[in-house]
């Protein structure tokens, strides 16, 4: 386990045994939450998962419904908590659930929990990861590094290796090109380099697609049950706030008319790619106002307060974890309190103070 990851089960558990989230909860709970999921599937064995964060298994999924609904949350349709969400607080809380990409387990493995259930949720999917022209780069990018001792990272072989020998290293080799192609390589150069890379270490993107993700027959499976919503999620799953805005609308635009070509119909909900800072910026989210979607779901953390009326087009989340498979987590979500000390952790550490100097000297 990671130091991140210690520090974070650390704070949860002194949130748990002071007992500070409920004294925090009137302060901080708010009407709903959306929770964000991606793979639900059997846990899987090795040291090195560093996607381990983006699956739970099925029998958490299951105790995430029970235990939303033991703390007097209702589970509903997207439509209806953006029309409470709309109206005002009132007397329901409630809570969404949704699953970005459009994995094959969303299907085989989660619809059954949650039709059992009768519980709602949606999928957002991505429209190239289903057509198959879209690489699934961070999963490549796991079984490459997991395979090898070490990757040579460029186009001529000739820049030096790293070593990736240990369940340590493959992680801090992860780590390391992960930083590398989300914050300076372009998103087609990332592109670019994760074909290159497949290529060299034996990784067909073509087949890893195909055991992933569903197919446009398996989505339309989905879609037919009611208690099913199908959303956006742009069609090369590109991180919007690193494209020329011309550039950003044609991936949600091309994304957009997939579905609606697929499905018979236009989704209303959207879900940004990796949805964090570096990932959206008011910019996507106009584009994302300017196409009429009802709702646009970002992976800032939160639950949805009355203010998030204001912009439907930037909604927080709350993200299952698969390193945090504790129900008891979820008890702690949905006071808010966490959200509440980690904005204003991330706050300060932002420099506010230092600002609020320098603005006191101008």
């Amino acid at each position: 386990m990671s130091i991140r990851y210690k520090a974070f089960s650390s704070a949860f558990g002194i949130l748990q045994k002071t007992g500070l989230s409920r004294l925090l909860a009137p302060m901080t709970q708010g009407c709903g939450a959306v929770f964000m999921l991606h793979h639900v599937r059997p846990e899987r064995d090795g040291a090195f998962q560093p996607n381990r964060h983006l699956e739970i298994t099925p029998e958490f999924l299951r105790l995430t419904v029970e235990r939303i609904r033991a703390n007097g949350y209702e589970i509903l349709a997207l439509d209806e908590a953006v029309d409470l969400l709309k109206s005002g607080y009132g007397r329901k809380r409630y809570a969404v659930l949704t699953f970005d990409d459009g994995y094959r387990d969303n299907l085989d493995v989660a619809y059954p929990v949650l039709k059992g259930l009768q519980a709602p949720f949606t999928v957002f999917v991505a429209s190239g990861l289903i057509d198959r022209t879209t690489e699934l780069w961070w999963e490549a990018l796991e079984l490459m590094i997991g395979s090898q001792d070490e990757i040579v990272f460029s186009e001529d072989g000739a820049r030096e290796g790293i070593s990736c020998r240990t369940a340590d290293e493959k992680c801090t080799c992860f780590n390391k090109l992960t930083d590398y192609l989300t914050l300076e390589a372009s998103e087609q150069e990332q592109r670019a380099i994760i074909r290159a890379l497949a290529d060299r270490y034996g990784v067909d993107l073509q087949d890893l697609a195909d055991r992933e993700m569903m197919t446009w027959d398996e989505v339309r499976q989905l879609a037919s049950d009611p208690l099913v919503t199908i959303g956006a999620h742009t069609h090369d799953h590109f991180a919007l706030a690193r494209l020329e805005p011309d550039l950003a609308r044609a991936d949600i635009d091309k994304g957009l008319q997939r579905l609606e070509d697929e499905l018979g119909q236009r989704p209303k909900h959207f879900a940004y790619p990796y949805g964090k800072p570096n990932a959206v910026n008011e910019g996507a989210a106009e584009i994302a106002r300017a196409n009429g979607f009802a709702s646009a779901v970002t992976t800032f953390p939160g639950i949805l307060q009355s203010a998030n009326a204001r912009d439907l087009m930037l909604l927080p989340r709350v993200s299952l974890n698969g390193c945090y498979q504790d129900p008891a987590i979820i008890d702690q979500y949905l006071t808010g309190a966490p959200f509440a000390l980690y904005n204003a952790a991330s706050w300060l550490s932002s420099g506010f103070g230092l600002r609020d100097r320098t603005k006191a000297r101008t």
